[in-house]
């Protein structure tokens, strides 16, 4: 279609000239006749310029790469750079005029076609489409993202003949131009990760299996397209030299205990879980010490455990870790306590605010924000209550203390990669304990200004300890969780590290 435009408009072909004309007339005489429109459109002009527009995706670009995308990096890359040096090119071969106006409102030299503007804008669009459907789980989400992006494109090409700097053609020729040079970027680099399997070695097996069955445990209600998301592992998996795939689907009763234990009484090798923390932790609190390893393929919105261990939040990129990445010996964390089943739990326990954060978050909200509904959680729970506390560490005596919050973790990142407990490992055979204690409400800047520079300082506002088991009591029941999932308000918990207790599939 580009090439038929740009043979149209090298012959000059009557009925298109007269329909720029015809088209570009109103547009031109408003804006003419409104001095506010006309410094609008020439703020988006400088806003939106290409070189300005190349500069952010290729800053995007660099921010992929960094976070492990390298591939999709590049290509948005490539889309921009080549779309922004093809532009001017075939203004050169094509030397159509700009618009002749009697009073322009803008003197640009050069020619017209394609729009410099509307061909970068569009590659823009393009990339932001592509990478929202590769990255971004929520349908919601990717529907906004590429509405957002196709309507800047669209009015950034409006912008061009408001000003009177290009016909409607041009703006035209500019989308098709950067759509053919983002489409042919898809043919010829496919921005998705590379699997680990065509990029490294097999690892050695010290039983090698001759059938290598995988069982999935999916959560169906964090995937969109469930029946679409099999399809894609059963691909990966076949292709990864894995013989068969064995499903199994969590329901609201069982988050996947049964299910893990059905997975290995069959006789799996691999088991993928596949959902939100809670389903995580359960599959993994039935598959410890059997000596099967899981690959944990994150769908939920904390996903703690998965950022802790550098396991990628992209779908496809997390199934290839748990089909071809190396296991890893990690601890797990038996808990007790009053009013509550024992249980474990793999990131932190937590008493106080930490609770209260995850008791106010409405489910509704997270489900169309994401992680942004603990935020606001957060911000309302802020003030929760001091709690006095006792906390035992290894069998020693118990030390009195006041906090707002306690957190018991086997990690140490929080949301956002926030170090809460900067010398935590999940795999050290310790936990550590965080409390905090800011007196009021302004307390709380310089608490998180030493959470995120990594200040080791203890005091009454922040006050570490590390042990292999920990008592922690309080006076008057408080707000408890683990792994992020309410659990009954009470007066003790009692946390005990198992070290090496569970293999789990990380990066290589």
């Amino acid at each position: 279609m580009f090439v038929a435009l740009a043979v149209l408009v090298d012959r000059k072909w009557r009925p298109l000239l007269d329909l720029d004309r015809t088209l570009g007339r109103r547009p031109f005489a408003f804006t003419s006749d409104h001095h506010w429109v006309q410094r609008t459109a020439e703020v988006v002009a400088a806003v939106f310029h290409p070189n300005i527009v190349l500069a952010v995706g290729v800053l995007a670009g660099v921010a992929l790469a960094l976070k492990g995308y390298r591939r999709a990096g590049a290509w948005a890359v490539i889309v921009l750079a080549v779309s922004r040096v093809a532009s001017p090119e075939v203004k050169d071969i094509v030397q159509r005029p700009r618009p002749h106006w009697a009073h322009p409102l803008s003197d640009i030299g050069g020619f017209g076609f394609p729009s410099g503007h509307a061909t970068a804008i569009a590659a823009g669009a393009w990339v932001a489409i592509v990478l929202s459907g590769m990255l971004i789980r929520r349908r919601g989400l990717r529907r906004a993202v590429g509405v957002l992006a196709v309507l800047l494109a669209l009015a950034v090409g409006a912008d061009r003949v408001l000003l009177g700097v290009h016909s409607p053609s041009d703006v035209v020729a500019g989308f098709l131009l950067s759509s053919a040079v983002a489409l042919l970027a898809l043919v010829v680099y496919d921005p998705q990760p590379r699997s680990i399997a065509l990029v490294m070695d097999p690892l050695p097996e010290a039983i090698p299996s001759s059938e290598r069955r995988v069982a999935a445990i999916l959560n169906p209600v964090k995937v969109d397209d469930p029946a679409g998301f099999r399809v894609m592992v059963e691909k990966m998996a076949l292709e990864s030299g894995w013989q068969q795939v064995s499903w199994w689907e969590t329901t609201v009763e069982d988050t996947g205990y049964q299910m893990a234990h059905e997975a290995a009484v069959s006789g799996a090798d691999l088991v993928l879980a596949i959902g939100g923390d809670g389903t995580i932790r359960a599959v993994c609190e039935e598959l410890a010490g059997t000596g099967i390893p899981v690959g944990i393929v994150p769908a939920g919105t904390g996903n703690l455990l998965a950022r802790n261990l550098s396991i990628p939040l992209y779908l496809r990129a997390a199934v290839d870790v748990g089909l071809n990445g190396q296991d890893r010996a990690i601890d797990m964390v038996r808990v007790t306590g009053d009013e509550m089943e024992d249980a474990t739990f793999l990131v932190m326990a937590g008493m106080g605010f930490d609770a209260a954060i995850m008791e106010g978050v409405n489910e509704t909200f997270k489900q169309k924000v994401g992680w942004l509904a603990y935020v606001w959680s957060a911000l309302k729970a802020l003030m929760f209550p001091a709690i006095r506390v006792e906390v035992s560490v290894d069998g020693g005596p118990f030390t009195r203390h006041r906090a707002r919050t306690l957190v018991i973790g086997n990690v140490g990142h929080l949301q956002a990669g926030m170090p809460l407990i900067p010398d935590a490992a999940i795999d050290d055979g310790q936990l550590d304990v965080v409390m905090l204690y800011p007196r009021r409400f302004l307390s709380w800047v310089p608490i998180a200004a030493r959470v995120l520079t990594r200040n080791k300082r203890t005091d009454e506002t922040i006050t570490r300890m590390t042990g292999r088991e920990v008592i922690v009591r309080t006076q008057a029941p408080a707000p408890r969780q683990l792994d992020g999932d309410l659990i009954a308000p009470g007066k003790e918990l009692r946390a005990e590290c198992i070290h090496g207790r569970l293999l789990v599939r990380v990066p290589r």
